[in-house]
């Protein structure tokens, strides 16, 4: 029911994602946080035209940033354009900050964006993973599964 309500939702729109992360990492949890932003580059995700593929999250001194991630420059904005691949800086609550600190720097886990979309309000978010790397047999037994999967419900859909 959520999804219908989301492809209903007029301000609800998907402006990129990150595929390759699921099959990279092992995602054991995801975390909704907002973005700092400026006007051409709020603009610029409204024409969908963002990558956030190569990108990560990383707490530094004290605040949670979004490295390496680009959107693309507004061509209408002529005087306040913005640096394509600048740092963006991620807003979580204290307690989630130090969470993901204490992920990141004590268990080796790393911050991986998922999806940046914006919500029913109409604001840019962004959906982090916690995630630990995936060695490369453990990307052939997830394939592996997914092979499975997909064989078994062939099988149901011929009986």
């Amino acid at each position: 029911m959520a999804k219908q309500n989301q492809k209903s939702d007029p301000n609800y729109k998907i402006v990129a994602e990150n595929r390759r992360a699921r099959f990279d990492y092992a995602i054991d949890e995801d975390l909704e946080c907002g973005v700092v932003l400026m006007g051409s580059e709020v603009k610029s995700l409204r024409e969908n035209s963002a990558n956030i593929a190569e990108s990560y999250a990383s707490v530094e001194d004290g605040e949670l940033w979004l490295i390496n991630s680009y959107i693309a420059p507004y061509e209408q904005a002529k005087t306040w354009k913005h640096e394509e691949r600048r740092k963006r800086k991620l807003l979580v609550s204290k307690k989630e900050l130090s969470r993901l600190w204490n992920a990141t720097q004590r268990k080796g886990m790393t911050l991986v964006p998922l999806v940046m979309y914006f919500n029913h309000k109409g604001l840019a978010k962004l959906k982090i993973g916690i995630a630990k790397g995936k060695k490369h047999h453990d990307k052939r037994a997830t394939e592996a599964k997914r092979d499975w999967n997909r064989q078994k419900q062939r099988l149901l859909k011929d009986h």
